[in-house]
């Protein structure tokens, strides 16, 4: 997935930002709400890990017009306030999760991944996928009784087929979901981690379609 984090605390911001790059996501950085109105004006994410306090104003407010012109782009308050009154106004301005700080680092990943699912449209953390047992929340992959282990840039491009079965999706829209701001990208980037994630799970899990981009192999659709 493509992640906007907005936060201001340069320890917790490095600290999330390697936790969820190491979950195979891509995650832009920025710390106010300014740089996060410019973000979400050029990029199409997939989640915003949002702070309720920025130097810049309140996060809650933010959310609030992000939702008041109809962007439905899931959103994780991540937050010291931890008022009962304060989880209920973050929910009600439209955010889907609320995580007060401190929290572990392991528990913002499932929580990061429990959203994915909801908004894939598919709950379960377990799919079959043709010969192939995956279980999203593990990370892990079973082929009879073969454990297939994928780099965390293997498992981003294999989220970006799941969560679109069947979707047609271009190179520059896998780069997008592979790479943040700044990332030098090699040219045949994408095609490098296709082949790769080809010969792990087998080939027809991922289709190409000359000129246009890739899908989610049609004997492998879960």
């Amino acid at each position: 997935m493509r992640v906007l984090l907005v936060e201001d605390n340069v320890d917790l911001g490095q600290a999330v930002r390697e936790q969820i790059g190491e979950d195979g996501h891509a995650v832009d950085w920025v710390q106010t709400l300014d740089h996060a109105q410019l973000a979400i004006g050029s990029t199409p994410y997939d989640l915003i890990l949002l702070d309720l306090m920025l130097p810049d104003g309140r996060g809650i407010d933010f959310l609030r017009r992000l939702r008041s012109v109809g962007d439905g782009t899931p959103v994780i308050i991540l937050t010291a306030m931890d008022q009962l009154s304060d989880r209920i106004a973050g929910l009600n301005a439209g955010a889907d999760d609320y995580l007060v700080k401190p929290f572990d680092l392991s528990e913002l990943s499932a929580r990061v991944a429990a959203v994915a699912r909801r908004y894939s449209g598919n709950s379960n953390p377990q799919l079959q996928l043709g010969a192939l047992t995956i279980d999203l929340t593990a990370r892990t992959i079973q082929r009879a009784d073969e454990t297939i282990a994928l780099t965390a840039r293997e498992w981003a491009l294999l989220d970006a087929f799941l969560q679109r079965p069947g979707a047609l999706l271009s190179k520059s829209q896998l780069e997008e979901r592979l790479y943040e701001f700044g990332a030098e990208i090699e040219s045949n980037a994408v095609e490098v981690h296709i082949s790769h994630l080809r010969k792990k799970l087998g080939f027809s899990v991922v289709d190409t379609v000359r000129g246009m981009g890739y899908r989610l192999g049609l004997q492998g659709q879960p």
